[in-house]
């Protein structure tokens, strides 16, 4: 396609945790805007197709699991003296940042997605750059949880 901007200006919708640094400066092609857009219709077709390759016991078990791992890392940043949670997680997103403040918990991101071994998102919370893990992973197990708490901690410094 020799002119790309009109089709991305017109599908393009970029919440806070998409931004970053190769993005904004043109630097990689993000294709997540070169689609129909997840409407009612395909958001459906989507579930219905989890469902049948999983079974409703099968989304079951992997949902309940992902909470659970998530509820275990809720409570290791509960524990930790340098981190916080910035908002409830009732689910498997867990929202939380460093105290250090803003800069320290943008290194951290940057020096873990780096690493490659796990990827986090960010979003702003009361201003303050906050740090985003979420556990849904089909193949996510505790020992993945754990390596993730330990790369978090390791980039802290």
């Amino acid at each position: 396609m020799a002119d790309r901007g009109p089709l991305l200006h017109a599908l393009s919708i970029l919440p806070e945790y998409l931004r970053n640094a190769p993005t904004e400066s043109g630097a990689v092609i993000d294709y997540r805007d070169w689609q129909v857009p997840l409407g009612r219709r395909f958001r459906a077709l989507k579930l219905w197709m989890v469902i049948r390759h999983y079974g409703v016991e099968g989304v079951r078990h992997h949902v309940r699991e992902h909470v659970k791992l998530a509820q275990e890392f809720v409570e290791w940043v509960r524990t930790d003296d340098d981190w916080e949670l910035a908002a409830p997680a009732p689910l498997n997103l867990v929202c939380f940042r460093h105290r250090g403040g803003d800069e320290i918990n943008r290194r951290v991101m940057d020096k873990v997605n780096a690493d490659g071994r796990i990827f986090l998102t960010h979003t702003k919370l009361d201003e303050r750059l906050t740090l985003r893990l979420s556990v849904g992973q089909t193949h996510t197990e505790r020992r993945h949880v754990e390596m993730a708490w330990r790369l978090l901690r390791e980039a802290a410094g």
